[in-house]
């Protein structure tokens, strides 16, 4: 069953002193279900971005605590910083992760604005999802005139809080306005410039931002407004969709930024944010130095960002995940201003959970004294895979020096295609190391059950049974992978470079020695199962796996032998 996941990411208005932030963060770690990802402080902003997961109700309990701690050590009157901001804590947005609808989400962030505006007497409004009418969608347009600007605009019967006082007390002077709301996951991302000049990141930003600018006859800053047809100020789009963006100066770095949220990064990703800001800020005698992240960033962002810049090199996209993640890193320049680190801004890797991957995080050497232990695990299915992941990883090794080679500058993608499916399949292969061993855990798991009563003998038999498919079905995969993998070294043997036929060779007996053994696993593994269903048909599929493993076995060093 898919776990019930939400992300929570509050943004404080406090940026400087670390004491009170720290104190505002550890009433998250208060709440158990919740799990404290990332705090993102800025100076210049003088704002925190608070990143914190878990199941609902615990998330809006504690994204309610942290609320209330604001409240309680930071004051709206004396705030001063470069972010836009009406409140303490000054947005509060709810993202679904996982097993929740965006409505869900929506619903769970009114039933939290509700009681902010209940019990802590902060006046809410709702954006995005949540919005309860179609104004209030926009963020900008529900913080405009920011704090400064709160007391007339409670007295404003179109800008009435959708909860709490609609009207500017001694509290509401000291906590601001809280703006709370359920969106898609919005990447914070700076642009660094080679310049001191805000104006000059602005107008960058204008042409970059989906509102654009206002249009003006004759000097863009201060001509004339040209006006709709409505009497509105017209706009001149700007060029990336789902983009929102302002320039600011960053004392504490001494360069101006761009400042981008990107709403949707399916419409605009990151990459393509990144190469937009290095024409304009070009275009305008400005030079990009890198860029910085706020927060936490989607896996596949970064993957993207790799393809897209190996795409332009013609270099192959069939490299590992970690050389990707160091190829964006670069290209983006995310290690300008401080050391970039993935397994504290990548959200997938700080959900992993420990221990999740036991075996395929060891080196070689702990791995093999691991599999000589007394310890029954890991076992001939956990060394059947693994030996079948560095078989294809071989293959494509020998992908990726074909895609590379001078004078075959023409068939890189060629060669590209073939390496990409090598790490897909490499990738599943690591992931059955483990899987192996975690199916022959659920076996003793089951064994372990009480067997007092008839019903717990019955509960006990039924999970065995499952346990026991389960430990035939990992290495049946794991027959599957290893001889589609070897169509790639059968194409590296016959089209690869000459120089490395030696290694599709090699690649082609480790496939065939995962196949065989994991065809090991599945023939014993059978032997304690009684549904005699599912038994006759994994046989008979792991009799035909090994056939033609065996054949392609013997296709692939024919070849490789014919051009040694």
């Amino acid at each position: 069953m898919q776990r019930r996941l939400i992300e929570c990411v509050p943004n404080i208005s406090e940026g400087r002193d670390q004491a009170k932030i720290d104190a505002i963060v550890a009433v998250v770690n208060t709440v158990e279900g919740v799990r404290l990802l990332d705090v993102d402080p800025g100076k210049a902003t003088n704002r925190t971005v608070i990143t914190f997961v878990g199941e609902p109700e615990p998330v809006i309990e504690a994204a309610f605590k942290l609320i209330q701690k604001a409240q309680e050590l930071l004051d709206m009157r004396t705030h001063k910083g470069e972010h836009p901001r009406f409140g303490a804590t000054d947005v509060c947005p709810l993202v679904p992760i996982s097993g929740v609808s965006m409505e869900e989400a929506a619903q769970f962030a009114r039933k939290l604005a509700e009681r902010v505006g209940n019990e802590l007497q902060i006046p809410v409004y709702c954006y995005e999802a949540a919005a309860s009418e179609e104004k209030r969608r926009n963020l900008a347009n529900n913080r405009s005139g920011e704090y400064e600007g709160l007391p007339k605009k409670l007295t404003d019967s179109a800008w009435k809080p959708d909860f709490g006082p609609a009207e500017f007390t001694q509290s509401v002077a000291k906590s601001g306005a809280t703006a709370v709301g359920a969106r898609n996951f919005l990447v914070a991302y700076n642009v660094n410039l080679n310049t001191t000049s805000t104006r000059r990141a602005n107008a960058i930003a204008f042409d970059l931002r989906e509102a654009g600018r206002v249009e003006r006859i004759g000097d863009p800053l201060t001509g004339k407004v040209v006006n709709d047809a409505n009497g509105e100020p017209k706009k001149i789009p700007g060029k990336l969709k789902s983009v929102k963006g302002i320039g600011w100066y960053i004392e504490e770095y001494g360069i101006a930024q761009l400042s981008l949220n990107l709403t949707d990064i399916t419409v605009t990703p990151v990459h393509i944010a990144f190469d937009e800001a290095c024409k304009s800020a070009a275009e305008r005698g400005i030079r990009v130095t890198g860029s910085e992240l706020v927060g936490l960033i989607p896996k596949q962002s970064l993957l993207d960002t790799a393809d897209f810049f190996l795409a332009r090199q013609e270099r192959s996209l069939g490299i590992s995940e970690r050389e990707k993640i160091k190829i964006a890193v670069k290209s983006l320049g995310l290690d300008d201003l401080a050391p970039f680190d993935p397994e504290k801004k990548v959200i997938e890797y700080m959900l992993e959970e420990p221990g999740s991957e036991r075996l395929v995080r060891m080196d070689l050497k702990r791995f093999s004294e691991e599999t000589a232990s007394e310890s029954p695990a890991p076992g001939g299915g956990s060394v059947a895979a693994y030996v079948g992941a560095l078989g294809v990883a071989l293959g494509t090794m020998v992908a990726n020096l074909s895609a590379h080679k001078r004078g075959w500058d023409e068939r890189w993608e060629e060669f590209s295609v073939w390496a990409v499916k090598g790490e897909v399949l490499r990738k599943e292969l690591l992931f059955l190391v483990d899987e192996d061993t975690r199916s022959f855990d659920r076996i003793l798991a089951a064994m372990g059950l009480p067997k007092g009563s008839d019903d717990e003998k019955a509960a006990r038999k039924f999970a065995m049974d499952e346990a026991t498919k389960g430990a035939i079905n990992a290495p049946l995969r794991t027959m599957v992978v290893c001889v589609e993998s070897m169509g790639l070294m059968k194409a590296m043997a016959e089209n690869g470079l000459k120089a490395s036929v030696s290694d599709a060779g090699v690649g082609a007996l480790c496939a065939r020695t995962g196949a065989i053994g994991a065809y090991l696993n599945v023939r014993i593994n059978c032997v304690g199962l009684d549904d005699e269903q599912f038994k006759t048909k994994a046989l008979k599929e792991a009799e035909d796996l090994k056939a033609k493993a065996e054949t392609l076995e013997r296709e692939v060093m024919e070849l490789t032998l014919q051009k040694i």
